[in-house]
């Protein structure tokens, strides 16, 4: 008798414990299904504001590209090239501090890890400007010590002329004297579309040794001075209008993408969340049916 007790309350119980596990999991998955509607909110959101911040960023980048352009038509015509003798350079990575916009900024930081591993003299030889956190996070774990110094606070508001004058302020001051260098930066190209480019750099000796500066005249040793110091902040403004201008537009499709993988997901999860619920009814339609046979 103990025994059959025994079995009975057994069976008695089984079913309470998979209702128990059914409402488990139907909690559990509406939970999910309420985080996956929360995170598609906060994606759509962040395209429309992504998607404002390019239109301006795309204005201003149309603005100052002759800056850019007219520097690099001035070191293409007068055929200015790096020093021999001199193998000192300078890469300036154009990143900024926000991520969720793709691989953006990662594609940067590559271009420069490739450059140096393929090359352990030029690794030695080559110092390091990161210009955002995103650029440093990857660098710093390989070429800690060639890194020169890092610009902060960078892609929370559209760069202006005057960040790019205090970077290449601080570049002048920084003591360090390289022959030739490059501006590396994502060049935009369409809405969905960046390309990695780079804008080359020279130092004041490089510009007076050009073999065709004399078709420029009047050109005296503050003349180039000052107009050295005014490309580099002008390519590095045009650079970092550029990288901004890349990065609103990449951010724009990765978040465009999020909202429909979570959209999939959502459905996905309505679906389960539908079938669990009709499976627990109807589990508790039978046992009900069940003990109403068993009183008769």
């Amino acid at each position: 008798m103990l025994r059959t007790s025994k079995n009975v309350i057994q069976l008695v119980a089984a079913p309470q414990q998979q209702q128990q596990r059914g409402m488990a999991t139907l909690k559990h998955i509406s939970m999910r299904l309420k985080s996956v509607k929360n995170i598609q909110k906060i994606t759509q959101s962040m395209k429309m504001v992504s998607a404002a911040k390019y239109n301006r960023a795309e204005r201003d980048l149309k603005q100052c590209r002759p800056l850019g352009n007219g520097t690099k038509a001035f070191y293409e015509q007068a055929e200015i090239a790096p020093p021999e003798g001199d193998p000192k350079k300078l890469l300036v990575a154009i990143t900024s501090d926000r991520g969720l916009c793709g691989a953006v900024h990662t594609g940067v930081a590559r271009n420069i890890r490739d450059t140096l591993l393929a090359d352990p003299t030029e690794r030695e030889n080559t110092m390091i400007v990161c210009i955002g956190d995103k650029s440093k996070a990857v660098l710093q774990r390989l070429f800690a010590k060639n890194i020169l110094f890092v610009g902060n606070e960078v892609g929370r508001r559209p760069p202006t002329f005057n960040d790019a004058a205090r970077v290449a302020n601080e570049i002048m001051n920084s003591g360090y004297h390289f022959g030739g260098g490059a501006i590396v930066y994502n060049r935009f190209r369409t809405v969905v579309s960046y390309q990695v480019d780079r804008l080359p750099l020279y130092d004041k000796n490089a510009v007076t040794s050009a073999p065709k500066l004399s078709v420029y005249d009047s050109l005296d040793e503050d003349v180039i001075q000052n107009y050295l110091e005014f490309s580099l902040a002008s390519l590095l403004f045009y650079a970092m209008k550029e990288g901004a201008c890349s990065e609103q537009s990449s951010r724009m499709s990765a978040m465009d993408n999020a909202s429909k993988n979570a959209g999939e997901m959502i459905d996905k999860l309505t679906l389960t969340y539908n079938r669990t619920r009709q499976s627990v009814i109807t589990r508790e339609l039978i046992e009900i049916i069940s003990g109403a046979a068993a009183l008769e």
